[in-house]
C-alpha cells in the first residue's frame, strides 16, 4: 500500500520518494513474502532468492508479446509485472531488498533474550 501511495500522491511527496520508493518497497515486500514462505531458510538465501525474483520480473519486461502487454495494462498485471524495463529499477530493488534484510536482522536481534 505504501508503494502505491508513493505513486498516487505525487504532488505532496518529494520527487525522490515518488521516483524511487515504490520499486524499493516492492522489493522489500518480495523479501518479506519469501521470508514468510520459507521461515527456516537463511536470511541471506532469502535475500538472493527475492533479488533473483525481482530481476526476473524486470528482465521479463523486455519481452513484448501482445498477450503480456495486455496483461501489464491491467492494474494487477502492471503492479506485479511492471510496464517497462529500466536499469535504475534493478538498483532500487537491490536497495529495497537489502533494507528489508537489514530490518529483518534488526528485528531478530531485538527478539533475543
Amino acid at each position: 500500500m505504501l508503494g502505491i501511495a508513493s505513486r498516487m500522491n505525487t504532488s505532496v511527496l518529494p520527487n525522490f520518494v515518488v521516483k524511487h520508493f515504490g520499486d524499493a518497497l516492492w522489493a522489500a515486500m518480495i523479501y518479506f513474502g519469501v521470508r514468510a514462505l520459507f521461515i527456516r531458510m537463511l536470511s541471506v538465501k532469502v535475500l538472493v532468492l527475492s533479488l533473483g525474483f525481482c530481476c526476473v520480473i524486470e528482465f521479463s519486461q523486455l519481452y513484448q508479446a501482445e498477450w503480456i502487454i495486455n496483461l501489464r495494462n491491467t492494474l494487477l498485471g502492471g503492479l506485479i509485472l511492471g510496464k517497462g524495463f529500466l536499469y535504475a529499477d534493478l538498483v532500487r530493488y537491490i536497495v529495497g531488498a537489502i533494507a528489508a534484510y537489514a530490518l529483518d536482522h534488526l528485528l531478530k536481534e531485538t527478539e533475543k533474550p
